[in-house]
């Protein structure tokens, strides 16, 4: 029977398993670090889903960190260490992000001389139609378009992902990954991955996925230049919908904050945003442009693809931790993780006896028993391998067998490093 016509799918007979999706939108480091926390959340908390055996990944942004991780094997549990955690096996650091953009520096320095005559010449030229400051604004084209090096970032993703057992190619991947971004000349979203945008590395993807523009320089791809994924739209979930996804899951890490009810009810001592100066105003302003044009994407998906569940899960909007967090020390980014697990647990917990009904249709169950349990924090999560499900198939335990073998080699290696 026909489904959406907009997709072309087709509604799945009960005996053909799910599709599984995961969508991860944007929201720099912030968003990568709240995004992983929650993901550890679902794994705890999910019983039939393997995060890294899913059929397809959509990432935008700092989203696209995520899902490329993923779906080269690399589990939450290992991202913590790898992204968050300050141990010896942490891998990013904050200074990947800040190291400052000198070739764009030198690039545009270059041009000044050029450019300054070219002001003289049309001031001298024209002095009374032109006025000084339209003459100036020549000048303008000497400013960087990014201060920070984005390709650092390519660099270490590059050498992740090159490490045994994963790739930087498309083509090499066993699942479907597709990472969102947007061409800088023409406005149009472009999806890395697909069959006419696959040759090119995954690193090379991501970094122009996450290059917001003002922060880091656009990315040059094959004569273009690319820019953030989210500037278009903040999920992308369609992409993962079109390949014809039964259950997609999907994460957003930014949602504006509602400063009046945090502090209402006691959550934070700060009433009016603007008391915070230009930064918070323009991150609430962020905030609350994606998030109103993601609700409209979310109304959307429900028309266009009836026979898919979409569920989203998001962080609390009267949260400040989540608001004013500082990505730049490690002991924020593991509260902020934590925070982010216990938030989606709650939010599970929640919306228990509507989730399981929907989840059910797809093989999957809640751990009820755990997300009873309020002692359990994010170590739990960090420590427990998941049991092997009934269903799984014979690779699929191998490669699970392996990834807990990994868990336990990890944790071996910390507690003799500790020890020494």
């Amino acid at each position: 029977m026909p489904g959406s016509k907009a997709s072309g799918r087709t509604r799945r007979t009960r005996k053909q398993p799910s599709r599984v999706g995961l969508a991860l939108a944007g929201g720099g480091p912030l968003g990568g670090i709240y995004e992983v926390g929650a993901l550890l959340a679902l794994t705890d908390s999910l019983e039939g889903i393997d995060f890294g055996e899913l059929d397809v990944y959509v990432g935008v942004s700092s989203g696209s960190f995520v899902a490329a991780a993923l779906a080269n094997g690399i589990s939450p549990a290992q991202m913590y260490r790898l992204f968050i955690s300050e141990g010896a096996d942490a891998a990013l650091t904050p200074e990947i992000f800040l190291r400052p953009a000198f070739s764009e520096f030198a690039r545009r320095a270059a041009i000044v001389p050029w450019l300054a005559v070219r002001a003289a010449t049309q001031a001298l030229r024209d002095p009374f139609r032109r006025g000084m400051m339209e003459s100036l604004a020549t000048l303008s084209h000497a400013v960087p378009t990014g201060m920070f090096d984005n390709g650092s970032i390519d660099g270490f993703l590059g050498r992740l992902f090159k490490a045994p057992g994963r790739t930087n190619d498309f083509r090499k991947l066993e699942r479907k990954l597709y990472i969102v971004a947007t061409n800088l000349d023409t406005g149009a979203s472009v999806t890395f991955g697909s069959a006419d945008r696959d040759r090119i590395p995954i690193s090379k993807a991501i970094e122009a996925s996450a290059a917001l523009p003002g922060l880091f320089p656009p990315v040059r791809i094959g004569g273009e230049y690319f820019v953030d994924g989210a500037l278009n739209k903040t999920l992308h979930a369609s992409v993962a919908l079109d390949e014809g996804v039964d259950l997609l899951l999907c994460v957003n890490p930014l949602v504006p904050f509602d400063a009046s009810g945090a502090s209402r009810n006691g959550r934070t001592t700060i009433e009016k945003l603007s008391h915070g100066g230009l930064p918070v105003v323009l991150s609430q302003t962020f905030r609350a442009i994606i998030h109103s044009r993601m609700k409209v994407g979310m109304d959307k998906y429900r028309r266009q693809y009836p026979d898919a569940d979409v569920l989203l899960f998001e962080p609390d909007r009267e949260d400040a931790d989540m608001f004013f967090a500082s990505i730049f020390s490690y002991a924020q980014r593991k509260h902020l993780c934590a925070a982010a697990y216990r938030k989606t647990r709650e939010n599970l917990h929640a919306r228990a006896a509507a989730l399981a009904s929907r989840l059910a249709r797809h093989g999957v169950t809640l751990r009820i028993d755990r997300l009873d349990d309020g002692k359990r924090t994010i170590d739990d999560a960090l420590t427990d391998p998941r049991p092997l499900n009934v269903g799984q198939s014979r690779s699929t335990r191998v490669r699970q067998t392996t990834r807990d073998l990994a868990y336990t080699l990890d944790h071996l290696e910390r507690w003799l490093a500790a020890a020494r």
